[in-house]
């Protein structure tokens, strides 16, 4: 089985998706035979009170949790036959993932950061292409500079433009402002849907931001487990009018 995405049909599919998981009070069920589809270039936010299942869910689809009952395909690939070598190299070539938290290596600068990804793809030119990865996020002028040198803004920056350096088909955002003011997390937002619209990368997001899950073109509620409600709208007019990542405020 081939790690890399082909086009035709949905670009992520999942069947019948359960995990559970064992606690000292017994069995927690996390997802409750969740079924879904996104379309390639699709934008999707997740949303739902804390325990949800949101997280979870995300991480199912990134490959980084494997359910305990149903499917999981990205691109046509089962998650479930691939082993975790395999499931690293679906990651590495086609899914970028933006946490909350970052998760830069604070012992590597920006422009190390944002060229480990294409480093541990054999590429050549990794350093040039994460420059002018860091140069589209506004951080040009950042590049030698340590994620503890950064505000937290930049240090977000920096992971949007890491998660997009590969040209992913797939892209997981976990609260990604969540961490920052809300002056912050607007100019992070916007860097990342310009990206989004950019190279035309399926987006699903996790917010609790009501305005930030707007600016998708579908919404999805998940609630103890499962989806309750599932719409397409179109997406609001801030989607619309993003400022261009090379004017954002340094903050």
């Amino acid at each position: 089985m081939t790690s890399s995405l082909h086009s035709g049909g949905p670009l992520v599919v999942l069947e019948d998706v359960s995990l559970t998981l064992g606690s000292a009070a017994g069995p927690v069920n996390i997802l409750r035979g969740v079924s879904l589809e996104i379309a390639a270039g699709e934008t999707v936010s997740l949303v739902g009170p804390s325990g949800s299942g949101k997280s979870t869910l995300m991480m199912v689809v990134g490959g980084l949790e494997r359910p305990s009952a149903g499917q999981v395909r990205i691109g046509g690939n089962d998650l479930g036959s691939l082993n975790e070598d395999a499931l690293a190299r679906l990651r590495r070539e086609s899914i970028g993932i933006v946490f909350q938290a970052f998760h830069l290596i604070p012992t590597m600068t920006a422009l190390e950061n944002v060229a480990l990804p294409l480093e541990l793809g054999g590429r050549r030119d990794a350093f040039e292409a994460a420059a002018h990865g860091l140069a589209t996020v506004g951080l040009d002028h950042r590049l030698t500079h340590y994620p503890g040198q950064l505000s937290g803004g930049e240090q977000q920056r920096v992971a949007i433009a890491r998660a997009f350096i590969a040209r992913p088909k797939l892209l997981l955002a976990d609260e990604p402002t969540g961490n920052l003011d809300a002056a912050t997390g607007r100019l992070v937002i916007d860097c990342l849907f310009e990206h989004q619209a950019r190279h035309g990368t399926t987006l699903l997001l996790i917010t609790h931001d009501p305005s930030v899950a707007e600016r998708c073109e579908r919404q999805i509620h998940l609630r103890d487990g499962r989806i309750v409600d599932d719409q397409r709208r179109p997406p609001s007019r801030n989607h619309l009018a993003v400022a261009p990542v090379s004017e954002i405020p340094e903050v």
